[in-house]
């Protein structure tokens, strides 16, 4: 048995170890060895879109228009969602919250921005 990190992309644990990167066979994704180490150190911080560092609590606005599944209208850019909850990283959502007019659901931190 291997110590080798999931996919990030795709969650496979069939990675494997090409010189400097980590390779996934089932989705082709590609990441540096030092980039995943550093992840691994510290997995508790996530920062929205622009890089900063996002806590429970704070609010967010949504920057990206995002199609909701079983909902005939998408979530909207400038949409501002508070209290929000960090919560272990689910396909790539790693942010639970009340959305207005959608109630709660994951979001992805890279399609929010720390608002006050």
């Amino acid at each position: 048995m291997t110590n080798l990190p999931k996919c990030s992309q795709c969650g496979s644990e069939y990675t494997y170890e090409d010189g400097a990167l980590y390779i996934c066979p089932e989705c082709g994704n590609e990441w540096a060895i030092e980039t995943a180490e550093k992840r691994d150190d510290n997995p508790s911080v996530v920062k929205d879109a622009h890089g900063n560092v996002l806590s429970d609590g704070d609010s967010v606005t949504i920057i990206k228009d995002i199609k909701v599944k079983g909902s005939s209208s998408p979530l909207k850019v400038g949409v501002k969602v508070k209290g929000i909850r960090l919560v272990e990283e689910v396909n790539g959502h790693n942010i639970e919250a009340k959305v207005p007019g959608f109630g709660i659901m994951m979001l992805k931190s890279e399609i929010v921005k720390k608002s006050t």
